[in-house]
């Protein structure tokens, strides 16, 4: 049975082959390959990633990857960029 940490790996894994991880799209990969217990509905009633694959993610990328707000997705750090937090604009 798979954990947190393992979709979470996963995810991590999915760089491979995609230049961002958009958000709304890897959810619904992570219901359907993982199932419900990975998922939930938000205050907004939108499917997210689970609080528990996200802090292991961000353990798992740290320094690697961050979050692009305005694409709602993450990508991988630049070489020219240095890494100031999980969050840019």
């Amino acid at each position: 049975m798979a954990t947190a940490k393992d979709v979470a790996e996963w995810m991590a894994e999915q760089f491979e082959s995609n230049r961002y991880l958009y958000q709304e799209t890897i959810v619904y990969k992570i219901k359907k390959q993982f199932g419900e217990g990975f998922v939930y509905h938000n205050e907004n009633g939108n499917l997210a990633i689970g609080k528990d694959v996200l802090k292991n993610f961000r353990k798992i990328t740290d320094g690697k990857v961050v979050w692009e707000r305005s694409e709602r997705a993450w990508r991988k750090l630049r070489d020219n960029e240095s890494y100031k937090g999980r969050q840019v604009e």
